[in-house]
């Protein structure tokens, strides 16, 4: 080896020139990158590379061969999500790093955003036929002083990533832990948040705390079933792209928010007409248990689906999910691959409910385990579409391993291909998949309000953590609308008809601060009908022209302002702390509004203009709702 060849560095600034981001590759032949703001170091000099199964020793014979700087600003249209445009607007330092010898080995590309930093390694076709077999990433983020996280720590790789975020010292992170994405971590200058974008042909990305003992973590990608050793495993003619490793950055953590990296970083939609792409809100009858009055037998039968369709129409609802228990299930079960997601149980007529929903205006979602579909997809999507479903919900996936991460790419496109719509449960955090796969409205990865039903995990403090961090990633399935509430004391776990540990205020205001395009009301009709909110419910958008960020802390409380055309609503929760929160309305266009205010008890009206200070007292686990309109629009 030439110990005595010079440093190889690159420094790329981002437009506004406040990041920049140094790439070096020294004298040994390692590559490191650091990452300043406002000349501040955010991420100290930290590790790049992959370990590939035959070329383990090969970083030190690397030299920079090649150098490309290029910039992009351009307009990124968005379907359905929390604005209805992204800037894509960065500065790209692409490397090839070589082999002495003249053979290209690795890409290593950079950009650099106003709002945070993204990288990839690319490896070419190989022309000896010997298959790509990664084992691993050297990839590291090293902070240069102990900072606050939030972290979800996870038991294995199979998992469905459903839990909490929890506040943690940096220098607590452990190399034996396993930490899903995102981490969200705030310093003493700045508040950032590592995460990953456009997943394909890949393993999915952990986190661990550093095995050297030093502050920050390195990534883990999840295993091949059946080889604990291997990562990714790709043919010689394929090439290697990984995904982005992503970091977003902002003053505050809320600020993140706003941010649209993880949505520009995807290809562009694969669907040239949307048109059939429909966001909206849906009746679901799993949550409460199926339990509805007017129906004799309440269950998995055609009365049930019938009511809750009812309700659907009633409340000007687009859609109904049916949920488990509609299709034939195989001996073990309704994930067996024996299942036949084609014929339908004899107590549900499906053709007889599309028909049914339709003439309501009503379109239906059906619920599905993954193994079934993967094995039946070419039989059951040509029938869903004939059929007339709206949608699928696809669930019990729990894992994001190479070959699972090729089944989402593999089911998105054939179901749009069908028309059909998609909500991915059981499922792994979102990469922007969206933005390629459009039809793919929503994404659990969350903990979200199912777990009310066995357990008490479902605080108000976790609700308040979720905005900024799960919600960072994308669209997000929490399944709000429990409006049967219980104060954390009296709270009980239960299957049917369950509680939840939030106020009704709270309730209403997760339809403005959780991000989904298709998004349920879970609970039982008899928990809407007549009662306060229901308005609120019929009104509320489920997609957004514009989002901003208001106030807050990471599990304290958030509030969040979202504008659909010429309204805005606005979405204010606490945690378990009594609050009085002065919201100023400054983001308003001049001229008056009518404020109709939805907290824990009956609404109230009030006209204000873009000088008001709201005064939003907040119960314990407490919210509430605002719809702004113009005065010219007549209330509802």
């Amino acid at each position: 080896m030439d110990t005595h060849r010079s440093a190889a560095v690159h420094r790329l600034c981002s437009p506004n020139r406040r990041l920049s981001v140094t790439v070096e590759l020294d004298r040994a032949g390692d590559l490191c990158y650091r990452v300043e703001r406002d000349q501040v170091v955010l991420i100290a000099d930290s590790p790049l590379g992959l370990r590939l199964r035959d070329a383990r020793d090969a970083a030190g014979d690397l030299e920079i061969a090649g150098v490309e700087i290029s910039t992009t600003d351009e307009c990124v249209p968005i379907v359905a999500g929390k604005a209805r445009y992204a800037r894509d607007h960065h500065n790209q330092l692409a490397l090839t790093l070589a082999y002495r010898a003249g053979r290209t080995v690795l890409d290593l590309i950079f950009r650099v955003y106003d709002d945070g930093v993204a990288f990839r390694y690319k490896v070419p076709r190989r022309a000896d036929g010997n298959a790509i077999e990664l084992e691993g990433e050297i990839t590291g983020f090293h902070f240069p002083d102990d900072c606050t996280c939030w972290a979800m720590n996870l038991p294995n790789f199979t998992t469905s990533h459903e839990g909490e975020y929890r506040r943690t010292r940096a220098a607590a992170l452990r190399p034996d832990e396993l930490i899903g994405t995102p981490l969200l971590c705030r310093a003493a200058t700045a508040a950032f948040a590592i995460a990953e974008a456009d997943l394909d042909n890949y393993a999915g990305a952990y986190f661990c705390g550093r095995s050297d003992g030093g502050l920050g973590v390195q990534v883990t990608l999840s295993p091949l079933p059946g080889d604990p050793t291997l990562a990714v495993r790709l043919p010689a003619d394929c090439g290697l792209q990984s995904p982005w490793r992503v970091i977003m950055i902002a003053d505050h953590p809320g600020q993140l928010i706003e941010a649209m990296l993880i949505h520009v970083l995807n290809p562009p939609s694969i669907i040239e007409d949307i048109s059939w792409i429909r966001p909206g809100k849906c009746a679901w009858d799993w949550w409460c248990g199926s339990v509805v009055s007017g129906v004799a037998q309440p269950g998995m039968n055609d009365a049930t689906i019938r009511r809750f369709i009812d309700f659907a129409a009633e409340a000007g609802l687009e859609y109904m999910m049916i949920d488990a228990g509609w299709y034939v299930s195989g001996p073990d079960g309704e994930n067996d691959p024996r299942s036949d997601i084609t014929r339908s149980i004899p107590e549900i007529d499906l053709p007889a409910l599309v028909d049914y929903a339709s003439r309501r205006n009503v379109g239906l979602f059906v619920w599905i385990a993954w193994r079934p579909m993967a094995g039946q997809m070419d039989q059951a999507l040509p029938q869903y579409q004939r059929l007339g479903l709206k949608g699928i919900k696809v669930d019990f996936m729990d894992r994001n391993d190479q070959e699972m991460v090729e089944f989402y790419h593999r089911l998105l496109a054939r179901v749009a291909q069908h028309r059909l719509m998609v909500d991915l449960h059981g499922a792994y955090p979102p990469t922007g998949l969206a933005r390629t796969y459009p039809n793919l409205l929503t994404q659990e990865g969350v903990m979200g309000a199912e777990y009310n039903k066995w357990s008490s995990r479902v605080t108000a403090t976790h609700n308040v953590t979720l905005p900024y961090t799960r919600m960072l990633l994308g669209a997000m399935d929490y399944t709000p609308g429990g409006f049967r509430h219980a104060s954390p004391g009296r709270f009980e776990a239960r299957n049917t008809l369950p509680l939840v540990q939030t106020t009704r205020g709270q309730a209403l205001a997760m339809y403005v601060v959780y991000d989904s395009p298709l998004v349920s009301l879970a609970d039982t009709p008899d928990a809407y009908v007549g009662e306060p909110g229901l308005d609120f419910l019929r009104i509320v958008p489920t997609t957004w022209d514009e989002t901003r960020f208001l106030l807050g802390e990471v599990g304290e409380f958030i509030v969040l302002a979202r504008r659909s055309g010429d309204q805005w609503f606005v979405g204010a929760m606490t945690n378990e702390a009594v609050r009085k929160l002065l919201v100023p309305l400054s983001f308003l266009p001049s001229g008056r509004f009518v404020a109709t205010i939805y907290g824990d008890g009956r609404p109230a009206m009030r006209s204000v203009d873009r000088d008001t200070v709201l005064e939003l007292p907040l119960a314990c686990g407490g919210g509430t709702a605002i719809d702004l309109r113009p005065a010219y629009m007549q209330p509802v």
